[in-house]
């Protein structure tokens, strides 16, 4: 046998070996995916100055994970449904934990929080390692957690979040039992039904 075979032989083999201890020995990496808890990550408060980790400090909430920026255009654009979304289950118990990765300075995402009107918690992660964390693929890009910290819903890209359907959702997973995901479809007033024969 040629040195050339040996030395491909002991390439291969050398592979199939390291694949195998990366495999046996690596890290475990969980899926960030629906009927999955979601990964613990902790982010700057800009409300408060702290930080937080997402899955203690929302623990309990039905909570909304957006992952965004200000340069973002379909971020902003999503943002004003998220607030009037906010403003009408925040009693409750539903949160938002909008996690901007703006490499800026804090000032600026709070002011375009400001300019916006939004109320709901906003939160800093200068360095964007959130989204590997979250295996995102862009901003915005939202996780919908249960009380125990599970996801119920992925969404990429910008979203009616005050839309019936997902109203519906959130008020099922606060515990409203009356909540029925088919309330989403548009129906006329019964006075307007046609009377039945």
């Amino acid at each position: 046998m040629s040195k050339q075979w040996v030395l491909v032989l002991a390439v291969i083999g050398g592979l199939v070996i390291g694949g195998a201890a990366l495999v046996r020995y690596g890290p475990e990496v969980d899926p960030v995916a629906v009927g999955r808890k979601a990964p613990d990550y902790r982010v700057l408060d800009l409300g408060t100055g702290d930080s937080l980790s997402i899955r203690a400090h929302y623990r309990g909430h039905v909570t909304l994970v957006n992952i965004w920026a200000t340069w973002c255009v379909p971020c902003k654009v999503e943002m004003p449904a998220m607030q009037r979304l906010y403003d009408s289950l925040a009693t409750r118990g539903f949160r938002i934990a909008a996690v901007s990765i703006d490499q800026d300075d804090p000032e600026g995402v709070q002011s375009f929080a400001r300019e916006l009107g939004l109320t709901f918690d906003i939160l800093h992660d200068r360095t964007g390692a959130i989204q590997q964390a979250y295996l995102t693929t862009g901003v915005p890009e939202s996780f919908l957690l249960d009380t125990t910290g599970t996801i119920m819903k992925r969404v990429i890209g910008a979203h009616d979040w005050a839309s019936p359907v997902n109203r519906a959702l959130i008020r099922r997973l606060l515990g409203d039992s009356t909540a029925a995901i088919g309330a989403a479809v548009d129906r006329p007033p019964a006075d307007s039904l046609p009377a039945a024969r």
